[in-house]
């Protein structure tokens, strides 16, 4: 049974390896966007609370993401497994999780790091050619994506459910590594 936790900055390919693995062991890619859009299009009761904040330009808070989550991982086809990107950001949102998960009696769970080195970040993030991808931004979110993700680091490294990624390779060889990783 599949289930794992990806980390990594932006630029690091979590969404296009986990969607890829994902569809390979036949188990749900969970983003915590795809979440949010799910909950919004269904105008699901926490869709609707979650349109409230964004239509103020407001972040969408912690307890609404996470009730969003757990509503998710409640789901029938979570039950063989799942790939969770995205979230957690934070400790206290990792510590809701292992409670929830417990919870759930999903265990056996491995947190994924893929691991880039910031100047090829910058290179990809800049070639995707968005508007708000500008050198500035880039360095300002890789710096709040180190701050909320270090403490992260360490709390899944203590719990020995951390595997780090080098990134820095081909798909092909990173999703390798990653097939290695649910194969162990």
């Amino acid at each position: 049974m599949t289930r794992l936790i990806f980390l990594g900055p932006p630029g690091a390919g979590k969404g296009t390896q986990a969607q890829a693995l994902a569809k390979s062991c036949h188990i749900p890619h969970i983003s915590t966007g795809d979440i949010l859009r799910q909950a919004l299009s269904a105008r699901s009761p926490l869709g609707i609370k979650a349109q409230g904040y964004m239509d103020r330009g407001e972040l969408v808070p912690d307890q609404l993401v996470q009730d969003l989550v757990e509503e998710r991982l409640n789901q029938r086809d979570t039950q063989a497994g799942w790939i969770l990107d995205g979230f957690p950001r934070t400790v206290s949102q990792a510590e809701f999780l292992d409670s929830l998960l417990q919870k759930l009696q999903h265990h056996n769970v491995r947190v994924v790091n893929l691991d880039v080195p910031d100047d090829v970040l910058m290179t990809r993030l800049l070639s995707r050619g968005r508007s708000d991808d500008n050198e500035e931004v880039i360095r300002r979110r890789l710096e709040v994506y180190r701050g909320d993700t270090t403490p992260l680091i360490g709390y899944y490294g203590d719990r020995q459910q951390l595997v780090f990624i080098n990134g820095n390779q081909s798909l092909e060889e990173v999703n390798a590594a990653l097939q290695k990783v649910v194969a162990s």
